[in-house]
């Protein structure tokens, strides 16, 4: 699995849990929560949303792993390719 398709993997679950938010021209290198109105039960809920639908463990020690884009897509790729 790609960067790019980890990434749209991100977005998409970002969309299921706040679908008011606008995710078509998200920066890859400017945090999420700068970027999106996104507290931090929704930071969870995507934490959780990995887990749910591919599998993915994220411990909470490494959340800060996930601010940006590029920084998710830099950390769950290598989790997503072990699978």
């Amino acid at each position: 699995m790609t960067e790019d398709e980890v990434k749209q993997i991100v977005i998409d679950i970002i969309n299921e849990i706040a679908p008011d938010e606008d995710t078509s021209d998200l920066k890859g290198d400017v945090s999420l929560r700068d970027q999106m109105d996104l507290d931090s039960m929704d930071f969870l809920d995507i934490v959780m949303e990995l887990r749910k639908q591919h599998g993915i463990e994220v411990p909470e020690a490494d959340y800060p792993e996930l601010a940006s884009l590029d920084s998710c897509a830099n950390y769950l790729t290598p989790k997503f390719n072990a699978k």
